[in-house]
C-alpha cells in the first residue's frame, strides 16, 4: 500500500466511486474491498436473504488476480475491484437464470447478458445474485425458489420490487452498486422503500438481451423494460450507469448515444407536477415534494408548477395494454410454473387494469406516439419534471398479495412509475426526507437520453437530505 486509506469507515460502506479511486491508487487493494463485503454478506444475509446465489468464494479468488493485474498492466477499467451484485433474472454464464421460477432452477446460461458482460469489462467483481419475485413482476420480492428478502429498515416494510433484492443488498452494505431491472418501476420502487437512489434509463439507452432466451422479449417489454444500477449514492449511480450503457449489437434497439449530452440553456426549468390523477395524496408525501421544489429553487433551478400534456389518457392505457402483453406473452407460463400468490396477484392485475384485446393494443401502441410527442414538446420548455413516485409513504411486504384494493392502491398511488417506462423517458429517484422513520424519496423525469440532467438534479437533493442509508446505519449504530 502506498497511502493509508482516506475514509475511516469500513470498506463496506465505502461508496463505488471511493473503492474505485482507492484501489487505483493502491490505497486498499480489491482483496481488501472484496473480503470487507464479504464478511457483511456472512453476518447479515441469513435474515436479509437479498443474496440468493452466493459467490463469494469466486469473489475473494478473482480479487486476488485482479490485485495482481493492477500491479502488472494497471487497472481493467473504471469499477475495477468494486463489488457488485446482478439480479437473477439476467444471465451471467455458467449460473441459472432462474427468474424466481422453480421450475426455471436449471435454465443455465450459456453466456452473459450485455449488462453483466459491461460490469465484467469494467473491473467490477460479482459477489452474488439478488433475489426478485416469481417472473420479476411484483411490489415486493418473494418467491418459493428463494425466499422472502427483508428490508433492512423494517422487516415489515417491502424492500420493494422486483429489484428487492439489489436495493436490500446495497443498504445493507453488501455491495455499493447493484444491478436491477425495470419494467414498471422495478429499480424505483425498491429505491423508495429502502432509501436507495437509482436512475430508470430511457429506452434504447442499455442493451439488453438473455443469450439464454427462447423467444424474444415481447413489444412492450422491449419498449419498457430497462436494465439499471441501485446504489447508496448518486455518484455512484452515475459511475455504473456509464458502464452499462457501453453499446452490445446483441440489442438492435440500443441507441449510441453518449451519457452527457450537450448543454442545455441555463437556469434549467423544472415543471413542479402536482397533478395526481385522481389519488389523494398523502400529506407526508406532498410535504417532501415541497421541500424538493425549494432546494432545486435554491441550488438555482427555475422551478414553476406546471403538468405535462395527456397524463390521464396515457395513464389510462398503458397498464392495460402491459398486461395484454403479459397475458400473451407470459400468462400460459404464469398459470403452469406460477405460486398460487403470483397467480392471484396476477387476477388482481387483470381485475383492476383488464387487458385491452388484440386490436386495442395495437391502437394504443400507435396512440403511444401521440403522447410521446406531447411530452417530447414540454420537456423542450421543461427539461426536468419534479413528481411524487408514490403518492403515499410505501407498503408493507405483501401488500399486493393480500386484496385487489392493495393492488390497486398501489398502482395508482405510483402512476408516475409505469407511466414513465410506457413513454420511455429517463427517471431518477432522490432523498426528500423520513416519514415515520421510514425514507421517502421523489422523482425527478427527464428528456429522452438525459439521464445525465435528472442525475445532476438528484444530486442536488442528496446534498440537501443526506444519503439516506448512511441515516439507517447511524441509528443501527454503525455510524
Amino acid at each position: 500500500m502506498s497511502a493509508a486509506p482516506k475514509n475511516p469507515a469500513p470498506l463496506w460502506q465505502w461508496s463505488a466511486v471511493e473503492l474505485s479511486g482507492a484501489i487505483r491508487d493502491a490505497r486498499v487493494s480489491a482483496s481488501d474491498a472484496v473480503n470487507s463485503v464479504v464478511e457483511r454478506i456472512r453476518a447479515e444475509n441469513g435474515h436479509l436473504n437479498a443474496i440468493v446465489v452466493d459467490q463469494t468464494d469466486a469473489a475473494l479468488e478473482q480479487a486476488a488476480s485482479y490485485d495482481e493485474i493492477l500491479k502488472q498492466d494497471g487497472p481493467i477499467g473504471p469499477l475495477h475491484g468494486v463489488p457488485v451484485a446482478i439480479k437473477i433474472n439476467v444471465d451471467q454464464k455458467g449460473t441459472a437464470n432462474s427468474n424466481g421460477v422453480i421450475a426455471f432452477k436449471d435454465l443455465i446460461a450459456p453466456d452473459d447478458a450485455p449488462v453483466v458482460r459491461n460490469l465484467k469489462k469494467a473491473g467490477a467483481i460479482i459477489v452474488g445474485r439478488s433475489n426478485t419475485p416469481e417472473f420479476s413482476f411484483r411490489a415486493t420480492t418473494v418467491n418459493e425458489l428463494h425466499g422472502r428478502t427483508y428490508n433492512p429498515w423494517d422487516d415489515n416494510h417491502s424492500p420493494g420490487g422486483s429489484s428487492g433484492g439489489a436495493s436490500s443488498a446495497v443498504a445493507a452494505g453488501f455491495c455499493p452498486i447493484a444491478h436491477g431491472n425495470d419494467i414498471g418501476g422495478s429499480l424505483r420502487f425498491p429505491a423508495y422503500q429502502t432509501g436507495t437512489v437509482t436512475v430508470k434509463p430511457g429506452q434504447g439507452r442499455v442493451p439488453a438481451y438473455n443469450p439464454s432466451g427462447a423467444e424474444e422479449r415481447s413489444l412492450l417489454a422491449q419498449l419498457m423494460s430497462v436494465q439499471g444500477i441501485i446504489a447508496r449514492e448518486v455518484r455512484d449511480v452515475r459511475l455504473a450507469t456509464r458502464v452499462l450503457m457501453q453499446p452490445d449489437p446483441h440489442d438492435p434497439l440500443q441507441v449510441p448515444m453518449p451519457f452527457d449530452g450537450a448543454a442545455v440553456d441555463q437556469p434549467i426549468k423544472v415543471a413542479f407536477c402536482r397533478e395526481t390523477n385522481g389519488y389523494k395524496i398523502h400529506p407526508a408525501v406532498e410535504a417532501a415534494l415541497e421541500g424538493a421544489a425549494a432546494e432545486l429553487d435554491k441550488a438555482g433551478y427555475i422551478v414553476e408548477e406546471a403538468s405535462p400534456p395527456m397524463i390521464q389518457e396515457a395513464a389510462a392505457e398503458a397498464l392495460p395494454a402491459l398486461y395484454a402483453d403479459c397475458e400473451i406473452f407470459i400468462g400460459e407460463a404464469i398459470q403452469k410454473y406460477g405460486s398460487a400468490d403470483i397467480k392471484k396477484v396476477f387476477d388482481f392485475y387483470f381485475e383492476n387494469y383488464p387487458p385491452t384485446d388484440a386490436v386495442g393494443l395495437l391502437r394504443t401502441m400507435s396512440r403511444r406516439t401521440r403522447y410521446l410527442r406531447a411530452w417530447n414538446l414540454f420537456l423542450e420548455e421543461y427539461p426536468l419534471v419534479l413528481t411524487p413516485f408514490m403518492m403515499r409513504p410505501g407498503f408493507t411486504w405483501n401488500e399486493d398479495a393480500e386484496s385487489s384494493a392493495g393492488v390497486r392502491d398501489i398502482f395508482d398511488s405510483s402512476v408516475y412509475s409505469w407511466l414513465i417506462n410506457f413513454l420511455g423517458l429517463p427517471a431518477s429517484i432522490a432523498p426528500a426526507g423520513y416519514h415515520e422513520e421510514l425514507p421517502l424519496s421523489v422523482q425527478i423525469i427527464g428528456r429522452r437520453f438525459r439521464e445525465d440532467l435528472t442525475l445532476d438534479a438528484a444530486e442536488c437533493l442528496e446534498r440537501a437530505n443526506g444519503i439516506q442509508v448512511h441515516e439507517l446505519w447511524r441509528r443501527k449504530g454503525l455510524l
